[in-house]
Order: C-alpha cells, then sequence, then structure tokens
C-alpha cells in the first residue's frame, strides 16, 4: 500500500516540477494558444476538453512566482502570450504595467463566484474587470491524523512547543510564513509592519529549533507521505488533498488564529491577437467544468471559485477539499502580506536569518 501511494505521489510531484511547453489538441489544430501558467493548468484532463471541443493546440508554459512570469513576459514579443494565471495579489501589479486586456463583466459568472473572492480591489481598477479568480486554497497545517492529536493542530503556539519536536516541516516560503506567525501573535496580514518583525523573528526562529526540516513543497510533502515528520506549517489542501483516497490519515485544518489565503487570477494579455479564443478559454477555465478540473487537477487541488463547480465534484473531493467547511474558513483567514520593497526585504532578511540557525 505505502508503495502504491508514494508511486501516485511521485506521479504527481513529477507533474508539479516539470514545465509542459505544449499539450496538442490534435494534428490539424487550425489555431494556437499560448498562456503563461501554474502548474495545476498543465494537467491534460484540464486541457484537452478545450482543446477537442475548439480545434486549437494550447501551448502552456509554466512559470513559479510573479516575478519570473514578469520576467518572461518582458522577454518576449508583444503578442507572444494570450492567457496569464497570476497570483491574485499581483493583478494590480500587472495593470499597472499595461499587461492584461479588459475582460466584459457579461462574459464572465461573476453572481457564481464565492463573494469572498472574488477579491475586486484587485482584479478590477476604475470599474473594469481585468482578471477573475479561479481558484484558491489555504497556507495553513497538514498533518497525519493518526499521528497526531487533531485537537492540537487547532492552535498555532503548538508550533512553539516542545510536543512534537523533531515531527514538524516548516514550508520554505517566508510571505505565507511570516504572515501564519503574525496571526499566531495576533497580528493581521494587511497591517505588518517592520516594526512587527523582531517578534515575528522570535517565534519563527523557536519554531526552527523544534522543527525537523524547512523545505519546499515536493520535500515536505514527501516527508509527510513517508513518515518523515508529521505536521507540515504553511501546508494545505493543496498538499493533502489530492492524496487521501490513497492515504486517508492525511488531514489539514484551519487553527483557531486563522491561516493565510492564497488566490489566483487568470487574465488575457492586452497584446493578444486572439482576444475572442483567449477570453473563451477563460469562460472554459471559469466555468463549473473547467473549475471541478482545475480543483483537482494532479499538480495540486484547491478550491475552485465558482460555487457551482461543487455540482461537478464528487463527495469524497468536496470532503478532501472542506467545501462544507468554506464559509468559516474564508471568514477566519487573511491574505498573504503586500509589502513595499523595503518591506519585503526585511523580510526575507528575517526568513534567512531564521533558515542560517
Amino acid at each position: 500500500m505505502e508503495k502504491t501511494v508514494l508511486g501516485g505521489l511521485s506521479r504527481r510531484l513529477l507533474l508539479a516540477t516539470v514545465a509542459i511547453s505544449a499539450l496538442s489538441g490534435g494534428a490539424h489544430a487550425q489555431e494556437e494558444l499560448n498562456a503563461l501558467v501554474w502548474c495545476d493548468h498543465t494537467d491534460p484532463a484540464l486541457i484537452e476538453p478545450f482543446e477537442k471541443a475548439n480545434n486549437v493546440k494550447v501551448n502552456l508554459k509554466e512559470y513559479e512566482g510573479t516575478g519570473a512570469g514578469l520576467s518572461i513576459v518582458e522577454q518576449s514579443r508583444p503578442g507572444d502570450w494570450d492567457v496569464f494565471v497570476i497570483d491574485g495579489v499581483d493583478v494590480p501589479r500587472a495593470v499597472e504595467m499595461d499587461l492584461l486586456a479588459e475582460i466584459p463583466a457579461d462574459k464572465l459568472p461573476m453572481a457564481d463566484i464565492f463573494p469572498e473572492v472574488r477579491m475586486e480591489a484587485n482584479n478590477t481598477k476604475d470599474g473594469k474587470i481585468y482578471a477573475v479568480t479561479e481558484k484558491f486554497g489555504y497556507n495553513t497545517i497538514s498533518y497525519d491524523k493518526s499521528k497526531v492529536d487533531p485537537k492540537d493542530m487547532e492552535d498555532l503556539s503548538i508550533f512553539w512547543s516542545e510536543k512534537y519536536k523533531g515531527r514538524i516541516a516548516l514550508y520554505d516560503y517566508y510571505l505565507p510564513m511570516i504572515g501564519l506567525t503574525g496571526l499566531a501573535i495576533g497580528k493581521n496580514t494587511a497591517d505588518l509592519t517592520e516594526a512587527d518583525l523582531p517578534a515575528i523573528k522570535e517565534k519563527l526562529f523557536e519554531m526552527k529549533k523544534v522543527s525537523r526540516q524547512v523545505s519546499d513543497v515536493v520535500a515536505s510533502q514527501t516527508a509527510l507521505v513517508s513518515g518523515e515528520v508529521d505536521i507540515i506549517l504553511g501546508g494545505g489542501e493543496w498538499v493533502t488533498a489530492g492524496l487521501t483516497a490513497e492515504k486517508p490519515d492525511l488531514d489539514w485544518t484551519v487553527p483557531k488564529q486563522g491561516a493565510l489565503r492564497w488566490a489566483q487570477s487568470i487574465g488575457v494579455f492586452k497584446d493578444s491577437t486572439k482576444q475572442d479564443l483567449a477570453i473563451k478559454f477563460v469562460q472554459y477555465i471559469m466555468s463549473p467544468e473547467g473549475q471541478a478540473r482545475l480543483a483537482t487537477s494532479s499538480c495540486y487541488w484547491g478550491m475552485p471559485a465558482n460555487a457551482k463547480a461543487g455540482e461537478q465534484l464528487n463527495d469524497q473531493q468536496k470532503t478532501a477539499l472542506r467545501w462544507d467547511k468554506q464559509p468559516e474558513y474564508l471568514k477566519n483567514t487573511q491574505l498573504y502580506p503586500v509589502a513595499n520593497a523595503d518591506l519585503d526585504a526585511a523580510m526575507q532578511d528575517v526568513w534567512t536569518e531564521m533558515l542560517q540557525q
């Protein structure tokens, strides 16, 4: 059984780490669409239905981190790219750079999107829609419920106690981890300043002392599945939901102090010469069918932004995603810190110092 679980995990991790540059829609595809995406869009189960229905070839380039995506755009010619998947908090940056085209509101199922993740302040400007939230989830706590007391996972202070010393993995990404640590000591992510960093740094150092490792998504997930660690701070449904059918003891929760909410948006490049086709692709991704496929992508799972996707998900999938708990989770989570250059640099310095301890 363990071999089967690890084999399934390996296949998922391969999809998560290997960029798929193109997925063919057939030898006689009449058109091509070029998209800069996150790895969850490279799943053939998501892309092939659109390709076949529209006789089109979708060329996908996967990237990680908004900076990397914008760098690709800067090195490309105008019109090279048609569709852009981007971190929801970074949409204003892309709009400021005049990269995104307006998407007519009547082309989008806005009324079906969970109100808490519409993120109008990010996705719109001056009443115009430039991107739409397509998927969201949480940086919170993932764990093996056969190895820990689930009640302990309801309080972030467990991460600087001795109870699970040597059994914890910390997710190696400074923004959500500093945000989570801030929540643990009563700070809102939107209000963080450099003055808050010494107290956050103190708790990060304490967490480092009782953890087994600070590692990326792949290494953390592998450690949890193999039993090297029992808890991941910074994890969430995107770490465990896709594995619960094979490994039912893997679980996740939002503690009483709250968690960080990630959200990804999709938009159309202003310089695209295929605006209609690009919008059609966005419409497919935002449809209940597209949303259900995106939510359960082989790279990682997450909550679909369109509430009607629930009609396309089975009970096991909805349970793994905590579908029924979304109202309370949405109320008890905050977005990533949005920092200016100075605060961002200071946060990175704190994280680097912690890693070196």
